[in-house]
């Protein structure tokens, strides 16, 4: 913070010598120092030296960002309310001092975007792993539609001579549960296109595909938002999947599996 209050109106160097030399600021180590200015031009806090926001707030919500919390991805789900912040946001925040409501929504905020990249990282990942399954065990012609088009409303299209498959993936790479986001689009797509499936894959760490599992455009239809009004429009929903809605496998993608192929690509991923 001292950094980023005094940088905007002087050197470098200039800063330096008063954070060695004034009795001020003898609190902290030159070392100390140094260490503090690597992470600020890590976390890119040192190419906008004259942000309208508060140093405070730049320092809290690179912190949470650089951080590699576990929970912060799943913030949305996981901290619901003030209550519910992590100790370690709590820290940060006391340390600032920023009160704890206004962290509450910068950990909202920061969670949001990381989620958004985390998601995108984790579903090309997905849906790579399982275009290379199925082309691995169909002779069908395999299409990664999504590679150059979000317009589809499905991210892989498995063409057969007398049946095709449109698949929406939704790629996780934890256990314990199964949540995704489904798109206006996507849902609307499910319902007018008889071919269109959901499949989940659950990824290794190393973004290999560990579980593969269909869920029914039944219970999907069952789940999300009725719009109330002529004025309101759902666009996202958020779902998360109970273990009894996971079906083995894709069962759908049968008749074109090739000779003596047998199962349904990978386990279940209730079990995985």
């Amino acid at each position: 913070m001292r950094w980023l209050e005094l940088l905007p109106g002087s050197s470098t160097a200039r800063c330096r010598a008063l954070f060695t030399n004034h009795a001020d600021f003898s609190d902290l180590t030159p070392t100390q120092y140094e260490a503090a200015y690597s992470w600020l031009g890590e976390n890119g806090l040192l190419l906008d030296l004259r942000s309208s926001t508060a140093v405070d707030e730049r320092v809290f919500r690179a912190a949470l960002a650089s951080s590699g919390a576990m929970w912060l991805p799943d913030a949305d789900v996981l901290v619901r309310c003030c209550e519910e912040l992590p100790d370690d946001a709590l820290r940060a925040a006391e340390a600032l001092g920023i009160p704890v409501a206004e962290a509450y929504e910068q950990v909202r905020a920061v969670s949001g975007k990381v989620g958004t990249e985390a998601r995108a990282i984790v579903g090309n990942a997905g849906e790579s792993a399982l275009v290379r399954l199925i082309a691995q065990a169909t002779d069908a012609r395999v299409e990664h539609v999504a590679q150059y088009s979000d317009g589809f409303g499905y991210d892989i299209a498995v063409h057969g001579r007398r049946h095709s498959l449109h698949i929406e993936v939704k790629s996780t790479m934890r256990r314990e549960r199964v949540t995704f986001y489904l798109s206006r689009h996507e849902y609307e797509t499910m319902r007018r296109d008889p071919a269109w499936q959901l499949v989940v894959v659950q990824l290794t760490r190393d973004f290999d595909a560990a579980a593969v599992a269909s869920v029914s455009t039944e219970w999907i239809h069952l789940q999300v938002p009725q719009d109330q009004g002529s004025f309101g429009r759902w666009e996202a929903c958020r779902l998360d999947i109970s273990p009894a809605a996971l079906v083995s496998g894709i069962p759908r993608l049968a008749p074109v599996l090739s000779p003596g192929t047998t199962g349904l690509l990978l386990p279940d991923a209730r079990s995985a």
